[in-house]
């Protein structure tokens, strides 16, 4: 394939320590030699060499910038392509400047995504391994991070591999038998298709059961904070977040609007969410927040369901348990430090066994029981080992279930007696969506759509 040279920034925008501009293809080390002025010229350096000096306007010969400019020659770069990397001081214009000049010698401005995309279409990574490029981008915990980087390292990938090498020797076979009967090879039969057919919907259920927690590790868990005016729910969101992000006052109906956060509990990512006490009111703007509260009760993952140790249950009370009955639930009794007037035992009553966690937020006391509360309740306390492959990204979860309907479509086929090469179909059709994966067998629009999705310079 051939491309034209792109370049583009490839940090973020405004002020920094080093700002740098990237440019990728045959023309790459060329049109950085029309800006740069040194002791030697680029094309003259060897590759994966860094070196000192001036970035020039030559249609004014003015020094626009001091550089230190690596030089990375294919096929042993990011992109398999010839990369220049300049790196001059960070600030808007002063990269600007340069990725200007680099344009006006011939560079095409990178699309988003697209260094990415190149490596993709040059064969140096697949498609998942693309895709784990912007989760490690986008990763808000430390175990979200891992999983990206060894979906990065191919670790997805190379399961993948497996188990489509393990379809095309079965479909070669059969392949094999059918048009070539004379040859002395094994017969396939319908028990030696079963094997590999086992194998290979053993191995799927395997890493779709990683698919939950790897979801929540990639995506995090949309957390809403629900409960009566003034019961704590300011609080708890500002003990998590670890800051006062929201207003804490005894006036009932302070929070008036939903309030999101991103807060790391125990390596999970919580997309946490206040929201305005939910009751009736007359009040027109805390309405319009109690609205917005029942509208994201709908889409969350995990309620916390806060409690005032200080006041009897109510009917308001009662109508949130009704409201939040078949949902993920964790109960917060707040404010133990004031004198009892809630019945625990109703409380327990109407949380139909679900956890429950007391708390004091104004002493900061409970948040730990909750945190792992949260962990007991989406990763049965700790997430698995560091040699287990997390499926985290949609597509892949969609295509792997897919996998594995066609591939039990093919077992049921063998179990009807149905002839081998009309099980072949189905076992070609799984074949086909574990390419999609790793990017084998999928459509140009797809591609051009997951890598619209990167910033620019990636």
């Amino acid at each position: 394939m051939e491309f034209d040279t792109i370049a583009a920034i490839s940090t973020a925008l405004g002020e920094g320590a080093i700002g740098i501009v990237r440019l990728s293809g045959d023309d790459a080390i060329a049109i950085a030699d029309k800006l740069y002025q040194g002791k030697n010229q680029l094309s003259d350096v060897p590759s994966h060499s860094i070196i000192y000096g001036h970035i020039v306007d030559a249609s004014t010969g003015e020094r626009v910038e001091e550089a230190m400019v690596s030089v990375l020659r294919a096929p042993r770069t990011f992109t398999r392509e010839d990369v220049v990397e300049i790196n001059c001081h960070g600030g808007l214009m002063s990269v600007n400047r340069v990725l200007q000049l680099a344009l006006k010698h011939g560079a095409r401005l990178a699309e988003p995504g697209e260094f990415t995309k190149r490596a993709f279409l040059n064969g140096r990574i697949d498609l998942s391994q693309a895709e784990g490029v912007i989760d490690l981008i986008r990763a808000k915990t430390d175990k979200a991070m891992n999983v990206a980087l060894n979906q990065i390292d191919g670790r997805l990938s190379k399961k993948v591999q497996v188990l489509r090498q393990a379809l095309l020797e079965t479909v070669a076979h059969v392949e094999v038998n059918i048009d070539y009967p004379e040859y002395d090879a094994e017969v396939m039969t319908h028990s030696l298709l079963q094997e590999k057919a086992d194998f290979v919907v053993k191995e799927i259920e395997t890493l779709l059961a990683t698919a939950a927690q790897g979801k929540i590790l990639r995506e995090g868990l949309s957390t809403v904070i629900i409960g009566r005016p003034n019961v704590g729910k300011s609080s708890l969101l500002n003990s998590l977040v670890q800051e006062n992000k929201a207003i804490v006052t005894d006036i009932p109906g302070t929070t008036r609007d939903v309030i999101e956060e991103y807060v790391n509990v125990r390596g999970v990512p919580l997309r946490l969410v206040d929201t305005a006490g939910i009751r009736e009111t007359e009040d027109i703007v805390e309405r319009i927040g109690v609205e917005r509260s029942r509208e994201v009760l709908k889409k969350a993952d995990l309620i916390l369901l806060v409690l005032n140790y200080g006041e009897v249950l109510s009917q308001e009370d009662e109508a949130l348990f009704k409201a939040v009955e078949k949902m993920n639930v964790i109960v917060i009794v707040n404010k133990v430090d004031v004198e009892q007037k809630i019945d625990l035992n109703e409380v327990k009553k109407l949380n139909q066994g679900r956890p429950l966690v007391t708390t004091s937020l104004l002493r900061d006391e409970g948040v730990e029981q909750l945190e792992q509360a949260i962990a007991d309740l989406f990763f049965e306390g700790a997430l698995e080992g560091a040699d287990v492959t997390y499926v985290s990204n949609t597509r892949h979860i969609a295509l792997l279930e897919q996998a594995k309907t066609t591939i039990q479509d093919a077992i049921a086929g063998i179990d009807m007696g149905v002839p081998i090469d009309l099980v072949q179909i189905d076992i070609t059709r799984t074949w086909e969506l574990l390419g999609e994966i790793i990017g084998d067998s999928v459509h140009e629009s797809l591609i051009d759509q997951l890598f619209s999705q990167f910033c620019l310079g990636k």
